[in-house]
């Protein structure tokens, strides 16, 4: 039985002579992962190649780092106000999801539409990649020390350095929820019901991306809800868990309109532009 999971004394990967910050390489590690299993599904699913898919990450993937680090910014303004230069700061931690997913969608939506392919048939594609790639990038708040849950003697509690139990108003030695474990699981985890869902389930292109949103902001509202970072708060739940109920709303919505429709294409998508 662990008694605790220790955190990393440094946010540093080495690897011989080549210093990487974790936070980084474990975003980045989740973008590989999500663009080959996105390139692969796409190209099983008959709706593109891979060609098409990493054209779309090419785009989408800096638009939704921009997107994250927006929300983020502009939810957490109290800590940025004084300090605008902190704002590109995005090695030390800080996107938000919603962010992301907002701005990296209308932008990769964007780019297929140029290349001539169905724009829901890359979302269906890569919705199991999208959620792998969250479960890796977690990772990287463990080697930041961020974002964890209340207090906690449970055996796999979270361990942290003196100075940071000190900075969130604990006792050094104070144990926390692995909030960033449980996502990541729990990520991993809705990747595979998707693949598996997918798969036994015919359904519309684009069906399966709003599973995705839906799947993810159920847990993500309870994992917020035992996050003790900063953050503001109303009737009792915080911003995030109020996005969960808005965003997940809209997700079951699009489930229960798409229902039944046949998965087969309406129309041939439009010709490329150049």
């Amino acid at each position: 039985m662990l008694s605790s999971i220790p955190s990393p004394s440094s946010g540093s990967l080495n690897l011989g002579p080549l210093t990487l910050n974790a936070y980084g390489a474990m975003i980045a590690i989740g973008v590989i992962v999500a663009v080959t299993v996105g390139g692969r599904r796409l190209e099983a699913r008959g709706g593109g190649t891979r060609d098409d898919m990493s054209a779309v990450a090419m785009w989408g993937v800096p638009a939704g780092v921009i997107g994250a680090r927006i929300y983020h910014v502009i939810t957490d303004w109290d800590r940025f106000s004084g300090n605008l230069g902190d704002a590109i700061k995005i090695w030390k931690g800080g996107l938000g999801i919603w962010g992301g997913i907002f701005l990296g969608t209308i932008v990769g939506v964007m780019v297929a539409k140029r290349r001539g392919i169905l724009a829901t048939e890359v979302l269906s594609a890569v919705a199991p990649g999208l959620a792998f790639a969250q479960a890796i990038g977690r990772w990287g708040n463990w080697f930041n020390q961020e974002l964890f849950g209340r207090a906690t003697t449970l055996p796999w509690a979270l361990s942290v350095s003196d100075e940071t139990a000190i900075k969130a108003g604990f006792e050094p030695g104070t144990t926390f929820h692995p909030t960033f474990l449980y996502e990541s699981l729990l990520c991993a985890a809705l990747g595979f019901w998707l693949i598996a869902l997918d798969r036994r389930v015919p359904m519309r292109p684009g069906r399966l991306f709003a599973f995705y949103v839906a799947g993810y902001t159920a847990f993500r509202f309870f994992i917020e809800g035992l996050r003790i970072d900063p953050a503001h708060y109303a009737g009792g739940l915080r911003l995030n868990q109020w996005v969960s109920i808005v965003v997940f709303a809209g997700a079951l919505a699009v489930i229960v309109a798409m229902r039944g429709a046949p998965a087969v294409r309406e129309q041939d998508p439009p010709a490329p532009t150049d």
